[in-house]
Parts: structure tokens; C-alpha cells; sequence
């Protein structure tokens, strides 16, 4: 019988790489937690209309890459392709207008039914924040400092760059839509496929294609910021003027669009070269719109949110993530002393597991290929003097101590 795999674009993560994920969205957590969001959590599951609404039939998400599926009640249900929709739903539908303004901060997975390669799963972690229920330009700035403190915090700022621009109002974008058909209608025949799939559907996604053949038709398709109307131009112009106050670097990438229809105003991404064509980091922007399309009031809102596996692939710090102590008996009977001692660890919330007598030498190797930070040796002599040897396998240092000065040199290794 055949050995049943894993479904593709799915990825099983062990507990040596689950630290790192953790790492991050603990990290992610403490960031956003600065800058005032709370945690909470969203289910996987929505009614279909909670996407096709505010993302469009048409959209790429929708048509082609959302698990979609009929419950045993036959209600149209979708596993969610990313958090934001979900969000405000659950504002609207849970009553939460009186509390606005609300900001949230969330992880969890997300799905997506496309084609696998680095970076891109088709079950993928995401971290994100949401603010909810204030229209200021200084919010925008807030949440893209946020995005900046968490890739400083994670060691990879310097490998991104801040590409910013504004989608404008509803009545600016549709107006450039309008222009930017007709653009690509006088190229039509000159356009990829994939591009000339878009021009009827979503004609803004063609800014984003790859396609070799696109490219000097969309250098020099019309620019947004030339259908700006003055709101739009006013709320721009006080976002950058915040971010250059805050000396924050950027490139105005006026080809810049997101791959989500409820976008509005300012939208951003941080994009880096570590990982290939697929080098988006964290991005985000402003939508809103997006409550009107699930049923509500007219609410503004911001937010970002980032792939936690494209992070931990950038991550390249090798910190032993999980500080814990392993203790071995250098003989068997020596198992029950150790036995005692790993319990009063553990009373004092201190992470801790035995390893069985035997082969010490088998055992370091073990415990030092997991990762984990600290042993503590018990024999015969240890047992008698009270004492054990603490080894530190980070720098390699071994000392003999007494028990209680084990337990106040591992206190600062509490959860």
C-alpha cells in the first residue's frame, strides 16, 4: 500500500522550525501590541459572500484560486483566502460600531488554490493588523511604522524597500479605470494572454503582470496620480509628509496596485530581492469601501498583513528560540535523583526533560541537534555533595553548582 503524502502546496512544520514561525508571530504580536492592537481571532471558514463581495467574481482570488465548497446545508462556504474581509464582517456582525475605533491584530492560516514554488503555499500562516473606524492620514503612517518596527525587530529591514502610492477615491479609481481601458484596448493584440484575460475582469492587476510582453506597454500606460482629485491628492501628500518626518525611506512606485479590490487611497509594500519574483514581505493600504460591500456603514480602515513563511525563509538568525534544560543520569540508578530534580523544575515553571542513563556522549549529541540550551549531569558524586554539573551548550562553559544555585541560574529561563 502506497505511503499517503502530504496535499500539495501543504507543508508539515516540526517543532525546531515551529520556534522560528512562533518567533515571529510572538515578535509580530509584541510589535503591533506598541503600537496599540489587541490580538483576536477569526474563524477559517466565512459564507462565500463574504469574498465575492468586496473581492469581485472576477478577481483572480475569487474565480480561481478560493476553496469554495457546499456544507451539508448546502450554504456556499470558503475556507479564507486572507483576514481582512473576515474582519469586518465580524465588526459589523458582531456589534461592534460602538466601540470604533478598534485595532486588531490576528494570525492564523489562510488558503489559497495556486501554483506552489518558494515563498507561496497553498495553506500559508499569515500575521496582520487591522484599524478600524478612523479616516486620518497619521493612521495610514501608523501602520506602515508598525510594518517597519517588525522588520527591524526581525533583522530584515535593510533588505526591503517601501514602495507606496495611492489607489485615490472611488471616484478617482474608476475614472483611471476608464483611461486605463482604453489604453490597453489600443494595445489589446500586443498583450499577453494572461493580460488580456484581465482587461475586461480587472483591468489594474495587468500593472502587476510579469509577462515579458507586457512590459513596455505598461511603462507606458497612464499613471494614477494623474485622475487624482484633490481629496485624494490632500490625504496622499499628508501621508508622505508624516513618513518623511519620521525619516522613513520610500520609493513612489506609481505602477503599484494591490491584488485586492477593496483597496482605496494609500497602499503599500515592502519588497525585497531575497526572494525572487515573488518579492513582496508585508503589504497593505487603506479600504474604505469594504464595509459597504458586506452590508455596513461607510467605515475607513487600514491595515497590512505579512506571510510568516516568507518571513522565516528571510530570517536568518540561528538564536536557539526555546530556552529549556535537559537532565541526563550518568548511570541508571541514578534515574530516580534525577527524576526528583526534574520535577522541581517543572513546580517552578521551568522547562524541562530526563533523558534515560546510557550513553552520555548519545545523548548530548541529541539534545544539542534539537536545539535546546542548557544540561544538567547528575552522578554518583552529585548526588552525594548535593551538587550538578551545568553545562551551557551555547558557549560550551560547564561549572558544578549546588541545587539551589541550579534553580536561581535557571529562573531567568521561566515561560
Amino acid at each position: 500500500m502506497n505511503k499517503i503524502q502530504s496535499v500539495r502546496g501543504t507543508k508539515d512544520i516540526f517543532p525546531a522550525e515551529m520556534q522560528k514561525y512562533n518567533n515571529i508571530i510572538n515578535k509580530a504580536k509584541f510589535i503591533s501590541e506598541l503600537y496599540g492592537f489587541e490580538e483576536a481571532a477569526f474563524p477559517i471558514i466565512e459564507k462565500s459572500d463574504v469574498f465575492t463581495r468586496p473581492l469581485g467574481e472576477s478577481s483572480d482570488v475569487v474565480s480561481k484560486e478560493t476553496y469554495t465548497f457546499a456544507d451539508r446545508g448546502d450554504e456556499s462556504i470558503t475556507l479564507r483566502p486572507e483576514g481582512t474581509a473576515g474582519i469586518m464582517r465580524s465588526v459589523l456582525s458582531q456589534g461592534k460600531l460602538n466601540e470604533l475605533p478598534i485595532k486588531l491584530f490576528y494570525s492564523g492560516p489562510m488558503f489559497r488554490y495556486e501554483r506552489p514554488q518558494k515563498g507561496r503555499l497553498r495553506q500559508f500562516i499569515q500575521i496582520g493588523i487591522e484599524s478600524i473606524g478612523s479616516s486620518n492620514a497619521i493612521e495610514d503612517v501608523e501602520v506602515i511604522q508598525c510594518g517597519i518596527s517588525l522588520l527591524n525587530k526581525l533583522g530584515i529591514l535593510k533588505s526591503c524597500i517601501l514602495n507606496i502610492n495611492s489607489l485615490g477615491d472611488t471616484e478617482s479609481r474608476n475614472l483611471y479605470r476608464d483611461n486605463l481601458v482604453k489604453y490597453f484596448l489600443s494595445n489589446e493584440s500586443k498583450l499577453s494572454e494572461v493580460s488580456q484575460g484581465r482587461l475586461s475582469l480587472n483591468p489594474l492587476r495587468i500593472l502587476d503582470s510579469k509577462e515579458p510582453e507586457d512590459q513596455d506597454i505598461i511603462r507606458k500606460a497612464p499613471l494614477l496620480s494623474s485622475y487624482l482629485n484633490n481629496i485624494s491628492v490632500d490625504h496622499f501628500e499628508k501621508v508622505l509628509k508624516y513618513l518623511k518626518k519620521s525619516n522613513v525611506k520610500f520609493i513612489h512606485n506609481e505602477k503599484l496596485v494591490r491584488g485586492l479590490d477593496y483597496y482605496c487611497h494609500t497602499t503599500f509594500e515592502f519588497i525585497t530581492k531575497d526572494l525572487g519574483s515573488q518579492g513582496t514581505v508585508l503589504g497593505g493600504g487603506r479600504y474604505n469601501g469594504l464595509s459597504e460591500m458586506l452590508g455596513g456603514p461607510d467605515i475607513p480602515a487600514v491595515g497590512f498583513a505579512a506571510g510568516v513563511d516568507r518571513l522565516v525563509m528571510m530570517n536568518k538568525s540561528n538564536e536557539k528560540l526555546t530556552k529549556s534544560v535537559c537532565i541526563i543520569p550518568i548511570e541508571k540508578e541514578n534515574f530516580d535523583y534525577c527524576y526528583m530534580i526534574l520535577n522541581q523544575l517543572r513546580e517552578k515553571e521551568i522547562k524541562s526533560e530526563i533523558y534515560p542513563g546510557g550513553n552520555v556522549k548519545k545523548n548530548l549529541k541529541k539534545i544539542n541537534k534539537k536545539g535546546q540550551n542548557f544540561v544538567i549531569l547528575i552522578g554518583n558524586n552529585e548526588i552525594q555533595n548535593k551538587t550538578v554539573v551545568f553545562k551551557n551548550l551555547s558557549t560550551g562553559e560547564q561549572t558544578e553548582i549546588t541545587n539551589d544555585e541550579l534553580f536561581i541560574k535557571l529562573n531567568f529561563i521561566k515561560y
